[in-house]
This record gives structure tokens, C-alpha cells and sequence, in this order.
């Protein structure tokens, strides 16, 4: 009843957020749309009456085809895109690695039907393998950077695990804060000449969250020198980063495991099948040979003895 409880405020409070959420955001980006809508009908009125001889539907009809085509990505402009093609290999690698990892940003898209239905099959594939892959290197890094170190500690020095675990978190947010968004986003301030460092961050965040917005797509200025060799980059960026990220997550929860904060809205864990029963009773009537004494003294736990971050099932 009390998971119960605690699972329904922690919805309560879920719902709450994600009306806080709208209201803020609401409020401050209406002002700013409604001030460009303005700008630009008094652009269009204006070039409407210093060029008499076009008509409304006619100008409205080359927007809306021009709008379209900026949605997939592709440019009327001069000097409007950084490649002569979105779909050169570079920029074919990059989608296809923002398409598998769910980044996903939306600025190149597919144009034809086969291109639409390739992404479906490629990423119902793709996106449970690049899961499985990621999840596998984590867990790996996991006993080098989160377990291992822990019980290092605890064996050695003999620190309490619980304050290790905070300091540990604390310690490890802020190595990937710095390595994955505080220099990446000055990295990428200095490489794109019209992202400042706020934009930079952003970006960060948006990609490594997996929310790909899409706002802000590197390697897409004009005349971006190395340009295939910068969408590899990213890509890797992006692939490390996803990893640290989940190391993230998984060593928080091996954290509210540790403190017992799973507990509190997880259900409780199956009890042992029949078969289990039966096959512990079949081995306790086996005839086994006179303990030893030192079979014979039971072993205390420890009163301050707690689980570790190895003795967790991951």
C-alpha cells in the first residue's frame, strides 16, 4: 500500500511538472512568436507593394514550396547549405547514426518513399542492436568506474559504502559534465561561427538527452572546412557521450538500490518457485560427511555490514 502510495504522488508530481513545464515555456516564447509574425507580414506587405506586378497567391504558393523543402533540409538560398547534397556519405553517416541512437533531429529527412520505408526497417533493426551494444559497454564500465572503485575503498580503507556512493555520484556527474558539455560546447562555439556558447550547450544537452530538437545541426554552415571528417566526429561524440550518460544512469541506480530508494515505489521481488523449494530440500536431504568445525560455527553479519555496488543484480 505504501509503494502504492508513493507511486501515485510520484504521478501527481510527474503531472504537475509537465504543467509548470508549459506554463513557463508558454509564457515565454509566445511573446517572441508573435513579435516575428509581426516582422514578417510587414516584410511581405512591403516587397507585396514594391512589387505590384506579383500577385498574393502566387508569392504565397513559392513560400509554401520553399518552406517545404526547408523542412527536408534542402536550401533555395545562396550559400545556404554547407554540401552541394544532405545525402553525401558524411551526411548519410551522420543520419543514420542520429536514426539508430534516437537523436534524431529532424533536419535531413527522407525525401522518397523507399528513403521513408528503408528508415523504418533500418531503425527497427538498428535502434534495439545500438541499445544492446551500448548497455553491454556500459555494464562493463560500470565495474571499472562505479563498482570498482567502491569497493576498492571499502576493502582497503574501509569507508562506509553509503557516503562513498554520493561523493562517487557527485564525483562522476561532474567528470562527464565537464568532458561531454562544458568543453564540447566551447569546441563547438568556436567551430560554428553563429552558435554562441549558450547555443552550444543547448545543443549538447538536446543530443546527448536524446531530445534532438534539430534547432542546432553542426557541419551545416557555409564553406565548413572538413566537413565529412566533422560529421564522423559528432558521430563518435554522440556514441560516446550516449555511454556516459547511461553510465550515469546506471550508477544512480545501483545508488538508490544501495539506500533502499528502489524500494519505495518498486514492487517487491517474485518469491522462490516450487521448484526452488524443492530442489533446496532435496539437497538439504542429501547425506553429506561430519562439518568441520568450522562449518559448524555460524557466521554473524556484520550490524554495519551493507549491500555493495557488486552484490547489486545489475
Amino acid at each position: 500500500m505504501r509503494r502504492c502510495a508513493v507511486l501515485a504522488c510520484f504521478a501527481l508530481g510527474f503531472a504537475g511538472y509537465l504543467l509548470l513545464g508549459a506554463l513557463i515555456i508558454s509564457a515565454v516564447e509566445r511573446p517572441y512568436e508573435s513579435r516575428l509574425r509581426a516582422e514578417l507580414r510587414a516584410l511581405k506587405a512591403t516587397f507585396l507593394r514594391e512589387s505590384p506586378c506579383l500577385p498574393e497567391a502566387a508569392l504565397e504558393r513559392f513560400l509554401s514550396a520553399v518552406l517545404s523543402a526547408n523542412r527536408h533540409g534542402v536550401a533555395l538560398l545562396r550559400n545556404g547549405s554547407a554540401a552541394p547534397s544532405n545525402w553525401d556519405f558524411a551526411s548519410a553517416f551522420f543520419f543514420s547514426s542520429t536514426l539508430i541512437t534516437t537523436v534524431g533531429y529532424g533536419y535531413t529527412t527522407p525525401l522518397s518513399d523507399a528513403g521513408k520505408a528503408f528508415c523504418i526497417f533500418y531503425a527497427l533493426l538498428g535502434v534495439p542492436f545500438t541499445m544492446l551494444v551500448l548497455t553491454a559497454t556500459v555494464q562493463r564500465l560500470v565495474s571499472t568506474f562505479t563498482s570498482g572503485p567502491l569497493d576498492y575503498l571499502d576493502r582497503r580503507w574501509g569507508y562506509n559504502r553509503r557516503a562513498l556512493s554520493w561523493g562517487h555520484l557527485l564525483l562522476l556527474l561532474a567528470a562527464v559534465l565537464v568532458a561531454f558539455f562544458l568543453v564540447p560546447a566551447a569546441i563547438f562555439s568556436w567551430l560554428e561561427e553563429s552558435w554562441s556558447y549558450l547555443d552550444a550547450f543547448y545543443f549538447c544537452f538536446i543530443s546527448l538527452c536524446t531530445i534532438g530538437l534539430g534547432d542546432y545541426v553542426p557541419g551545416e554552415q557555409p564553406g565548413q572546412r572538413l566537413r565529412p571528417l566533422y560529421k564522423v566526429s559528432i558521430t563518435v561524440y554522440l556514441l560516446l557521450g550516449l555511454m556516459a550518460m547511461l553510465l550515469l544512469l546506471q550508477t544512480f541506480h545501483k545508488l538508490a538500490d544501495l539506500h533502499g530508494l528502489s524500494d519505495l515505489v518498486l514492487p517487491p521481488r517474485d518469491p522462490p518457485q516450487e521448484e526452488d523449494h524443492a530442489r533446496i530440500l532435496e539437497e538439504q536431504s542429501l547425506p553429506s560427511s561430519e562439518p568441520g568445525p568450522a562449518e559448524k560455527t555460524p557466521v554473524q553479519p556484520s550490524a554495519t555490514a551493507h549491500a555493495g555496488y557488486s552484490s547489486i543484480n545489475r
